[in-house]
């Protein structure tokens, strides 16, 4: 059987690495083999793709530039790790994903959806998360969380605009796919926050089950 694909995405600050960790850790309780990645990277030649599209050296990257970068990481990364790891029976959960390009790129960049589309059909021939945990932030708290970091990368160093437009297609995308997406409040204190993925991972897993029952 096919394995499930998972996926976090969120903001600047909204916590995904601490949330990965919990969501791979409450997996691996359910007894789900499960293989954590994440974008852009996942595999050597997206490591190095990720380094030029985070690199603050590269702040003047033209949008088109960036949105191709980010879809050939992403082909070489299904080709070679996801797509695999589904086919074995493995769930894949991954730091970010399409919903990804079309926050930043698209509503951040400001680049055609139909151009972000194109190249979704193309690179993914249908492939879709199944299920998609967005942490939903507001953009002061991510940014105020943000500014501890050392070295902030290329889109750490966007404006508050910048940030605001791509919460604001994050939202719209989990409205427009209510079945597969869950907003988790990630402003709340981690407590909450892990309490409610629990219940969201829970429920989910319990669903599964009940599929292969039938």
């Amino acid at each position: 059987m096919r394995g499930r694909f998972i996926t976090l995405e969120g903001g600047e600050g909204a916590g995904k690495t601490t949330c990965l960790q919990r969501v791979q850790a409450r997996l691996a309780a359910a007894g789900v083999r499960c293989l954590v990645t994440r974008e852009p990277g996942g595999t050597p030649l997206g490591e190095r793709i990720r380094g030029l599209l985070l690199d603050p050296a590269w702040h003047g990257m033209a949008p088109d530039c960036e949105l191709l970068l980010m879809f050939a990481a992403r082909a070489e990364h299904l080709d070679k790790v996801i797509r695999p790891a589904l086919a074995r029976g493995d769930w894949v959960l991954c730091d970010r994903f399409t919903d990804a390009t079309y926050a930043y790129q698209g509503a951040g960049r400001g680049l055609p959806l139909e151009h972000i589309a194109t190249l979704e059909t193309l690179v993914q021939a249908g492939l879709q998360p199944d299920l998609t945990l967005l942490l939903d932030v507001p953009v002061a708290t991510g940014l105020a969380r943000a500014q501890g970091r050392s070295d902030p990368d290329r889109f750490e160093q966007e404006d508050r605009a910048f940030q605001e437009r791509v919460r604001a297609a994050y939202l719209e995308r989990a409205a427009a796919c209510p079945d597969r997406f869950r907003v988790i409040d990630a402003g709340q204190p981690l407590p909450q926050v892990c309490t409610e993925l629990d219940r969201v991972l829970d429920a989910y897993l319990a669903a599964q089950s009940r599929a292969l029952e039938s």
